[in-house]
């Protein structure tokens, strides 16, 4: 498990472009048959891709749970929300079996100690992005289709930020503890996402960007708002943002991110935002 330490805005202001992607980039989440893991000490949230192929592929696979969480089991003490962002697939939780096509979701409640990965077919495999956040209490295990996600229609063409957020792990949709997630898609001619910026000084924030076309990218947008940094994103990676950090994406063709989210509230709307005049 590849563990990233907190990291403050004053140290940051002098990173270099190498230093930055070091700290806050997640890249190489999908590798056949593998769990890839990144254990964020920002708000203890951690990332996980997942791409079965020719087996089922266990949560745990490659992690020491003692070592790295202090639990017998993954899920022990966390929740977990999972997106599959490739082929047909299937995630089971203590036996159950959950179908996911792509872009559904599936939320996991503490205390289920078994999570398999398989692919419906290993020639287009399901590639499974996961976040997960510690959890004090046992809620209930959901799957939530893209049809029955809550979807805000927002932003407009004339400002290049016409989109759809798709709200499936959040209060209006079912109960967690802490953790909340969803997926937002641009309309084609659409590149910018959360503008104007803000920060979450209650929460932090993890971004996967995919479905950027063959060849374009993302511009991420981090920093404090009088200092403002970016992140050069490619498709199906991801980035962490700090409670001190805006987070903002600029592409060079319409695209799609999840985000999720992770604190001391689960308010969508707790936010801090900054004047687009006031960035720099």
């Amino acid at each position: 498990m590849d563990i990233r330490y907190s990291v403050n805005q004053k140290d940051v202001k002098r990173y270099t472009t190498e230093e930055l992607r070091a700290e806050f980039l997640i890249e190489n989440l999908y590798v056949a048959n593998q769990v890839v893991a990144v254990y964020s000490h920002v708000d203890r949230m951690v990332t996980f891709g997942c791409m079965p192929t020719t087996e089922n592929v266990p949560l745990d696979k490659g992690i020491d749970c003692m070592k790295n969480f202090g639990t017998t089991y993954v899920l022990e003490r966390r929740e977990i929300g999972i997106f599959n962002l490739g082929g047909d697939g299937a995630v089971l939780v203590d036996g159950v079996e959950y179908k996911l096509g792509y872009t559904d979701c599936l939320y996991i409640s503490k205390g289920n100690r078994s999570v398999l990965f398989r692919s419906e077919d290993p020639a287009r495999p399901a590639k499974f992005y996961m976040v997960s956040t510690p959890a004090h209490k046992a809620c209930k295990t959901t799957f939530i289709s893209m049809a029955a996600a809550k979807k805000v229609a927002t932003g407009a063409v004339e400002t290049s930020n016409k989109r759809v957020i798709n709200q499936f792990i959040h209060p209006d949709v079912l109960e967690t503890c802490q953790l909340c997630m969803g997926l937002t898609i641009l309309e084609p001619g659409s590149v910018w996402n959360t503008m104007p910026a803000h920060t979450h000084e209650r929460r932090a924030e993890i971004y996967t960007y995919f479905a950027i076309p063959e060849g374009q990218a993302v511009f991420h947008m981090m920093g404090e708002g009088n200092e403002t940094r970016h992140i050069l994103i490619h498709n199906e990676q991801a980035v962490i943002s700090p409670s001190w950090s805006i987070h903002a994406g600029c592409g060079t063709a319409a695209y799609s991110f999840i985000w999720a989210m992770g604190g001391e509230n689960q308010t969508f709307d707790d936010m801090d935002h900054i004047a687009i005049t006031d960035l720099r």
